[in-house]
């Protein structure tokens, strides 16, 4: 979220790596310039700090240069279910530190959404049916980037089973719901933030405060500065059936790690 969560990332990401011992690393990269978007310079600067994949999200767009930089770099993942016309992909393969192969993939809800996305079980579906955990890949990851928790948790029950994780992304508030669902796919409703969270949902408190109260808008919405804490979620899987062996939310520095430790 803004320079704060980029400054986290490239700051911190490769020692919280190597403690953690993370082969792979997916960074939502959705809110990174500004809160919107991602330019490709920023893209580019979390790729270099670590980040192994990018994904997007509704915001997929709004930095333009991103239209054709997505189309340069395979590492970098929009929603399924974005529109037809959209550059890039929704889904892609990554290898990690030791070789093994990844899905990437993610899907945009449609509960509380600025406007009406396609279908994003039916999207899904098409991609985990064609690579089976314990298939081409050893892991499949879905980032549901949605405003709704009952979809959230509506979307790892349907693809309980058949991924390795799946992990909201969009409300900027990480949940305390970590589990492993009954046929092995870890679930979180939402990793939450890499950013300031002296703030309202990463937003420089001032403005937001003033307009729940006054209902009146005076200036735009910018980023809290602050130290950031930097929320995740690690999970373990078996090579042999995908299926998730242990989850654990991630929370470094800022505030949050004063009370929820990595």
């Amino acid at each position: 979220m803004g320079r704060a969560g980029r400054r986290a990332i490239s700051e911190r990401l490769a020692g919280l790596r190597a403690r953690l011992k993370a082969d792979l690393v997916v960074v939502n990269a959705e809110n990174s310039s500004g809160g919107r978007g991602a330019t490709a310079g920023h893209a580019q600067l979390l790729l270099d700090s670590g980040a192994d994949c990018l994904t997007l999200g509704d915001h997929a767009f709004d930095q333009k240069d991103m239209m054709s930089f997505i189309e340069k770099e395979p590492r970098i993942v929009r929603p399924l279910n974005f529109a037809r016309e959209a550059p890039g992909r929704g889904a892609a393969i990554i290898s990690d530190a030791r070789g093994r192969k990844a899905l990437i993939t993610q899907a945009l809800g449609q509960v509380f959404m600025s406007r009406p996305y396609d279908d994003p079980f039916s999207a899904l579906d098409a991609v985990l049916r064609a690579h089976p955990p314990g298939g081409m890949v050893q892991a499949i990851l879905v980032d549901i980037h949605a405003e709704a928790t009952s979809e959230k948790m509506a979307m790892g029950h349907y693809c309980d089973g058949r991924a390795s994780l799946v992990v909201g992304t969009h409300t900027h508030v990480p949940t305390a719901d970590a589990q492993i669902l009954p046929r092995g796919t870890a679930y979180l409703s939402d990793a939450g933030m890499c950013g300031d969270y002296d703030s309202v949902i990463g937003m420089d408190k001032t403005e937001p405060m003033r307009r729940f109260i006054t209902g009146m808008p005076r200036d735009r919405f910018t980023p809290a500065d602050g130290e950031a804490t930097l929320s995740g979620v690690l999970v373990e899987t078996d090579d042999r059936t995908g299926m998730a062996k242990a989850i654990q939310p991630v929370r470094d520095g800022g505030r949050l790690a004063q009370t929820h430790p990595a």
